[in-house]
Formats: structure tokens, C-alpha cells, sequence
């Protein structure tokens, strides 16, 4: 029998989707993550914005058209969030949400067939552990985190993943020495990497101090500037961490992150981001920013283009504010999306100027880079601070490289 997993959405959905490609590849199936003909389909689902909800539910028609008699198993956030709407497809099995995802393993062994609109049980309160995931790609992304406490007006997310659950250390580890067997660089990952251990009686800190002991290349996900502070960047520092920092902003302006829930300051993540500098000089610093938040005015946008400018990002990914339904920004107030489309495109251009002047900044550096792949003979990977460079070399190497030009989307 062969088994298609098929995932939409973030590094932590990839994670569990490979841990359910690992664990029936253990027991014999013939197993892919491309959308070819299969016996069996698993969708893993996203339900960040509704267009993500959409692209989930036409993921159910382009696997008819793969197979139109396959056996079709969905869980994930999208199915967490409306359960029914996946019972009117006749290929739909089985259905349930993010809890228990080791189910649709044993589901599908035993051919189990359910037309109920939640199969398995509702999402736990301590860390779900699945098995260890598939090693697919150059680098390793290992699942520390679960859930999210913060509730930002804008995300639906926290409804969906439950309250912010850790897992323990002594699990990390052992994943990550695994990892280590198969590649020269691992990524921490979770739906809010910043609050873990606080569940267990640990924190990140304790983490990665205990992942130092691991002679592998180590990089941290998307976290919140809050967590920031000396120990940790001592830590990260000490344990062979990158120097990149995905730090979500969202707004530049004190107004908006207020109504965001945020929970912080634009002068407070300003000191956050010069005290990253004092320790790695030459880091990359990437966010992410909503425009057209509701109320948003030209005064709000304004002052985040300009603080934008202020930090100097390496990168910016920026999204124009979509409306989810039941959260608290749903009932706002809303912009026109045209507005919402336009501050984007404005703010994306920004974002490419601070890229280029960020890249111009490593010519002539040497960097560490990872190379990972080989397109035509052009073989690219990434460097500490992120920062893409085309050179010499074999994928799965780490080579230290002297930077001469900008070239494509990073350096040559």
C-alpha cells in the first residue's frame, strides 16, 4: 500500500507530518511527501488565515484527481477549527484535529473508517510526543513546543494548538543526537518557542545550554523579543548557535501593538535588538509585519516604515491583514483591503532595500555557509546569519567562504 502525507502550513505541521511518515515507514508502507497517486492520503491542514482553510479544503480535490477512489485521512488546525465542513467529502475517512495525532497512525494500519466530525480527542495538556521524524531535507527541524498562551487579537492559533506545553530536555536531546547522525545543522521549533519550559520548570535558557554539549550547528526559530536577555544570549552564544533571530514585531507603532495584545514597546524590542548586536555583531535580524491591522491609521504605518528603517532588518516577511473569524480583531473596525495591500507593497519595498544593504555589509566577510543545494550546478546553502551564498562546493559541507557580490536573492 502506498501512503501519501501531505502538509500545509508551519515548520511544527512539517515536524509532525514527518514523525507519521517515520513511524509507517518503520512498519513496511511505501511512503512519500509528494502529491503522486497513492492508496492512502494524510493531510495535514493549516488554518493561519482563511485562505489557508481554502488551500486545505482543495487539497481534498487535487487528491481525487490523483486517486480518485484514495482513502483520505485529515487532521491539523484547519480540522481542529471546522471538523464538519471535511465530512461532505466522500474520499474524507477520517477526520480529527491536533490532538493525538499518533491515532491517524494506528487509524491507518487498522484501516479504521470514521465519518464522525472528530475522530480522536481533544488537545492534550502536557507535550504530545510522536515518533521520531523522517530525515528529509539538509537540516533537521526538531519540535521543543506546543500551543501558545499569548492570545495577539489577529490569531486564531492559540484556539486551535491549546495552552503553550514543553518538552523535556532529555527528549530534545535525544532527537537532536539522532539528528546529528544524519546532518550538520538542527532547527528549534514550536508554535511559541519563547514560552518553553515554563510549563515544566525549566526555560529556553536551561535548553540551549544543554544542547551546547552537541558538536552540530544550531539555529532558533521564530521567538518573541521578551525572552531576550544577557543569559541567554550568553547561552546561545556558548552552545554554537547562529547568529540569526527571527524576532516578530508585527507593528512598528505602540498604537497597533497595543490593540495586537503584544505586550511589549517599540523602545523595548529596540533594546532587545541592540543587546542581540552586542553579542553577535554581524547578526540577521528577520520579522514579520501585519499591514492594515483594524484602525490602523497613515500616522500607525508611518511610524512603523520608520522604525523599520531604525533596526535595519536583514529581512522582512510582511502580510497584509486578513480577517479570522473568532478573534478579537474579527470585530474590529477594518480597513479596506486595497489600503491594507497598498501599505504592504510599500513596506516590502522597504524591506528589499534593507536587504541589499544588509547583504552589501558581508562583502568581503568570510562566512560559514551550509551548502544544501545544487541546481544546475549552482550550489547554494546558508550562512550563521542567514544570509543565502552561491559557491563552490557539495551539498551537506560546511564551508567557510570570502563574500565578493551580491547575486539573486543573497551572495556570491
Amino acid at each position: 500500500m502506498k501512503i501519501s502525507v501531505l502538509t500545509l502550513g508551519c515548520k511544527v505541521n512539517e515536524c509532525e507530518s514527518r514523525s507519521i511518515v517515520s513511524a509507517l515507514r518503520s512498519m513496511g508502507y511505501d511512503v512519500t511527501e509528494e502529491l503522486t497517486f497513492a492508496d492512502v492520503y494524510v493531510i495535514n491542514t493549516c488554518s493561519v488565515t482563511s485562505e489557508a482553510d481554502r488551500k486545505s479544503r482543495q487539497y481534498i480535490g487535487k487528491v481525487v484527481k490523483a486517486n480518485e477512489n484514495a482513502k483520505i485521512y485529515v487532521c491539523g488546525c484547519s480540522s481542529q477549527n471546522d471538523p464538519g465542513v471535511y465530512t461532505k467529502y466522500k474520499n474524507v475517512v477520517y477526520i480529527s484535529g491536533n490532538g493525538n495525532k499518533n491515532d491517524i497512525i494506528s487509524a491507518i494500519t487498522s484501516d479504521i473508517v470514521c465519518k464522525m466530525p472528530v475522530c480522536s480527542g481533544n488537545i492534550p495538556d502536557v507535550f504530545e510526543y510522536m515518533p521520531i521524524p523522517a530525515h528529509e531535507k539538509t537540516r533537521d527541524f526538531i519540535k521543543v513546543q506546543d500551543g501558545c498562551n499569548n492570545f495577539c487579537t489577529y490569531c486564531i492559533i492559540p484556539y486551535l494548538r491549546g495552552r503553550s506545553r514543553s518538552r523535556t530536555i532529555e527528549s530534545i536531546l535525544s532527537e537532536a543526537e539522532e539528528s546529528s547522525l544524519h546532518t550538520k545543522e538542527i532547527v528549534l521549533t514550536g508554535i511559541d518557542v519563547s514560552s518553553y519550559g515554563k510549563d515544566i520548570g525549566s526555560s529556553l535558557t536551561e535548553l540551549i545550554c544543554a544542547l551546547g554539549r552537541l558538536n552540530i550547528r544550531k539555529r532558533m526559530s521564530s521567538f518573541e523579543c521578551s525572552v531576550v536577555d544577557d543569559k541567554l544570549l550568553e547561552a546561545m552564544r556558548a552552545s554554537g548557535f547562529c547568529e540569526h533571530f527571527h524576532l516578530s514585531l508585527q507593528s512598528g507603532s505602540d498604537n497597533v501593538l497595543k490593540k495586537m495584545n503584544r505586550r511589549y514597546t517599540t523602545a523595548e524590542y529596540y533594546d532587545k535588538v541592540e543587546l542581540i548586536r552586542k553579542y553577535f555583531p554581524n547578526a540577521g535580524i528577520t520579522t514579520d509585519i501585519i499591514t492594515g491591522f483594524p484602525t490602523e491609521s497613515e500616522s500607525d504605518f508611518a511610524d512603523t516604515c520608520d522604525f523599520v528603517r531604525k533596526v535595519c532588518f536583514s529581512d522582512i516577511h510582511v502580510f497584509p491583514y486578513s480577517e479570522r473569524k473568532g478573534t478579537r480583531a474579527a470585530g474590529m473596525k477594518q480597513l479596506p483591503m486595497e489600503i491594507r495591500r497598498r501599505r504592504a507593497r510599500e513596506l516590502i519595498g522597504i524591506g528589499s532595500e534593507l536587504k541589499n544593504d544588509f547583504l552589501r555589509k558581508q562583502i568581503g566577510r568570510t562566512l560559514s555557509v551550509y551548502l544544501e543545494e545544487d541546481n544546475d550546478g549552482a550550489v547554494s546553502g546558508y550562512a550563521e546569519n542567514y544570509v543565502r551564498v552561491y559557491c563552490e562546493g557539495k551539498p551537506g559541507e560546511i564551508v567557510n567562504v570570502c563574500v565578493s557580490e551580491l547575486y539573486k536573492e543573497g551572495v556570491k
